[in-house]
């Protein structure tokens, strides 16, 4: 008998009551997520799996009395490199929190190495207790207006999807003009996810409706996370789409789409965190803070705990996920209440990895060297950030809780001839510079809504391409941030005056850091008060940041290779006259 057979076949005995189970959890209240109910059984382990609820033995048995028992959480889109840990630094700091599986897309990492550096990510993840799933990334680079370390072809995409177990379709189609038109580069992408995996494809559409919407659709694009207003998550679910409320720390839209569905149920509504800064993970949490803060919302728990379970399971089509259930996998959050959602003991494929808000017994899975050294940036000075400009400049205007920016106008302060930042009106200068193969590329131009008042910040989080994004009110202060980070080979600084005032290193594709998730957690927190020392009101001012390269988010974006108007879908000068 093969080892699944043989594995079913004792499941099945401890569910006929015949054998003993390989652990009981005795005395808990277990929450249906199918109908919202919560029942007062017992729940039989066999292996990976749940056999069986009821009154059961067990070889080993725990008393949960007092406790809820919810299914592991399962984030239904995110981004690993937002939050610069590795897979395994990731679980540690989720595992605590409920959060037993992740789909990720991996654009970012697959942006700096491509298909190999997917790979090693989900080589990393195969020896945690945690299950990790990887959306291939659609957009590699996200658009013609940025400078990707690699791109994915069609042929790419079919490889990964056939090759590797953990790649369960196609991530966000962010070209959405692309797909609309029926671009041919598009349409291979689609059709590489409709012969192997029937057509598995996540959007990424802000304000996408009408026409251009249906059109969208009708390529097979299923989910969105992208929706701001009720008013554009109800069109878009109307049709058929997976609405994936995201609150992440820079992009936070729980509040506004909750209305959806407290008047429309949670059916096709999923929750997820997107972007999350590692110190909000540790501090706030991850899913289990979602759903503390869609219960304060007016949510009702039954609803919220199956928008970050079965929903997330049954879009993703990971059938055996997402419920406390016979023949789903043992993962198991036990909470006092469901209001706090806070949990004391979490297990994993019947396996405890997490009591009281501590990780038990997670392995070190170190990410490969030849991973590091990815950031190529020639020396630069304060020169290389002046501007020549006459009269009104376009510029990017920051929205505080999202990821679109406004396309504003302003008239820069002149000094020697030159367009100089302005803190007095919010105006700092922004570059990105082309980190990846050294060609010294900068795109310059002037931001609004930082608050920055001294010094300069730098990121080499810079979304999509993840090239080396800076603002700043000093030249001086935006090369000596730039030099830093080349230095370390990618991550996350705060400069005043030339001296560093804090950093985040991240050698691993510049994007990664090598720390456990405490460490990392501790200098996210420098950052944020470097951040505030230096005038910035922003919320999340680094994931801020990280967004201002997002060529494919409207309405105006900055890459190496200039300002992009979004809705034009083509670069256009600083000037605005």
């Amino acid at each position: 008998m093969d080892p699944w057979t043989r594995d079913l076949a004792h499941r099945l005995a401890v569910a006929r009551g015949e054998r003993p189970a390989d652990l009981v959890l005795r005395g808990g209240r277990v929450l249906s997520v199918f109908t919202g109910e919560l029942l007062e059984l017992d729940v039989a382990v066999a292996g990976e799996h749940v056999a069986g609820l009821g009154r059961y033995r067990g070889e080993r048995e725990e008393d949960v009395s007092g406790l809820v028992l919810l299914p592991g959480f399962i984030d239904g889109h995110m981004h690993l490199e937002s939050t610069k840990l590795r897979p395994d630094a990731f679980a540690a700091a989720v595992l605590p929190h409920g959060t037993t599986s992740a789909v990720l897309d991996p654009h970012e990492i697959a942006n700096v190495f491509g298909a190999r550096g997917i790979r090693a990510l989900l080589a990393a993840a195969d020896r945690l207790p945690f299950d990790l799933y990887a959306m291939v990334p659609s957009c590699v680079p996200a658009s013609p207006f940025e400078s990707s370390g690699a791109t994915l072809s069609a042929e790419d995409v079919e490889a990964l999807l056939r090759h590797e177990p953990r790649a369960i379709g196609l991530a966000e189609m962010m070209d959405v003009p692309a797909v609309v038109r029926g671009d041919r580069a598009a349409l291979a992408k689609l059709a590489a996810a409709h012969r192997t995996t029937g057509g598995h494809v996540d959007g990424h559409a802000p304000g996408l409706a009408g026409p251009a919407l249906n059109a969208y659709l009708a390529a097979g694009v299923r989910s969105d996370h992208e929706c701001t207003t009720p008013e554009e998550a109800l069109e878009k679910r109307r049709l058929g789409m997976w609405i994936m409320i995201r609150e992440g720390s820079a992009a936070r839209n729980l509040e506004a789409l909750l209305p959806l569905v407290l008047e429309h149920g949670p059916a096709n509504c999923l929750l997820c965190t997107d972007d999350r800064e590692p110190d909000q993970l540790l501090e706030e949490g991850h899913l289990d803070d979602v759903l503390r803060r869609a219960v304060a919302l007016g949510c009702p728990p039954a609803d919220a705990v199956a928008m970050a379970t079965l929903h997330p399971a049954r879009y993703h089509r990971l059938h055996e996920h997402g419920a406390v259930a016979p023949g789903y996998l043992a993962d198991v959050v036990a909470v006092p209440d469901l209001e706090g959602f806070r949990p004391v003991r979490v297990w994993k494929r019947g396996r405890l990895v997490a009591s009281d808000g501590e990780v038990v017994g997670l392995p070190e899975v170190p990410l490969p060297d030849w991973m590091r050294g990815s950031v190529r940036v020639p020396p630069l000075s304060a020169d290389d950030f002046l501007l020549a400009a006459e009269g009104s400049v376009r510029v990017i205007g920051v929205v505080p809780g999202q990821i679109v920016t406004g396309a504003l106008v302003a008239e820069p302060t002149q000094r020697d001839g030159r367009a100089v930042a302005d803190p007095a009106r919010d105006l700092a200068k922004a570059a990105v510079v082309e980190r990846h193969r050294g060609t010294g590329r900068i795109g310059l131009g002037f931001v609004a809504g930082f608050g920055l008042r001294r010094g300069a910040l730098a990121s080499t989080h810079a979304h999509d391409a993840h090239n080396l994004v800076v603002v700043g009110v000093d030249d001086a202060d935006m090369a000596a941030a730039v030099n830093h980070l080349a230095r370390l080979g990618g991550g996350q600084v705060a400069v005043l005056r030339g001296r560093v005032l804090a950093d985040l290193p991240c050698p691993y594709g510049g994007l990664l850091s090598d720390e456990g998730p405490r460490e990392v957690a501790r200098r996210a927190r420098e950052l944020e008060r470097a951040a505030r020392a230096l005038g910035v009101t922003l919320p999340a001012p680094f994931m801020a940041m990280s967004f201002l390269a997002l060529s494919v988010v409207p309405e105006l974006k900055l890459t190496d290779r200039g300002l992009v108007d979004v809705a034009r879908s083509e670069l256009v000068p600083l000037g605005a006259t």
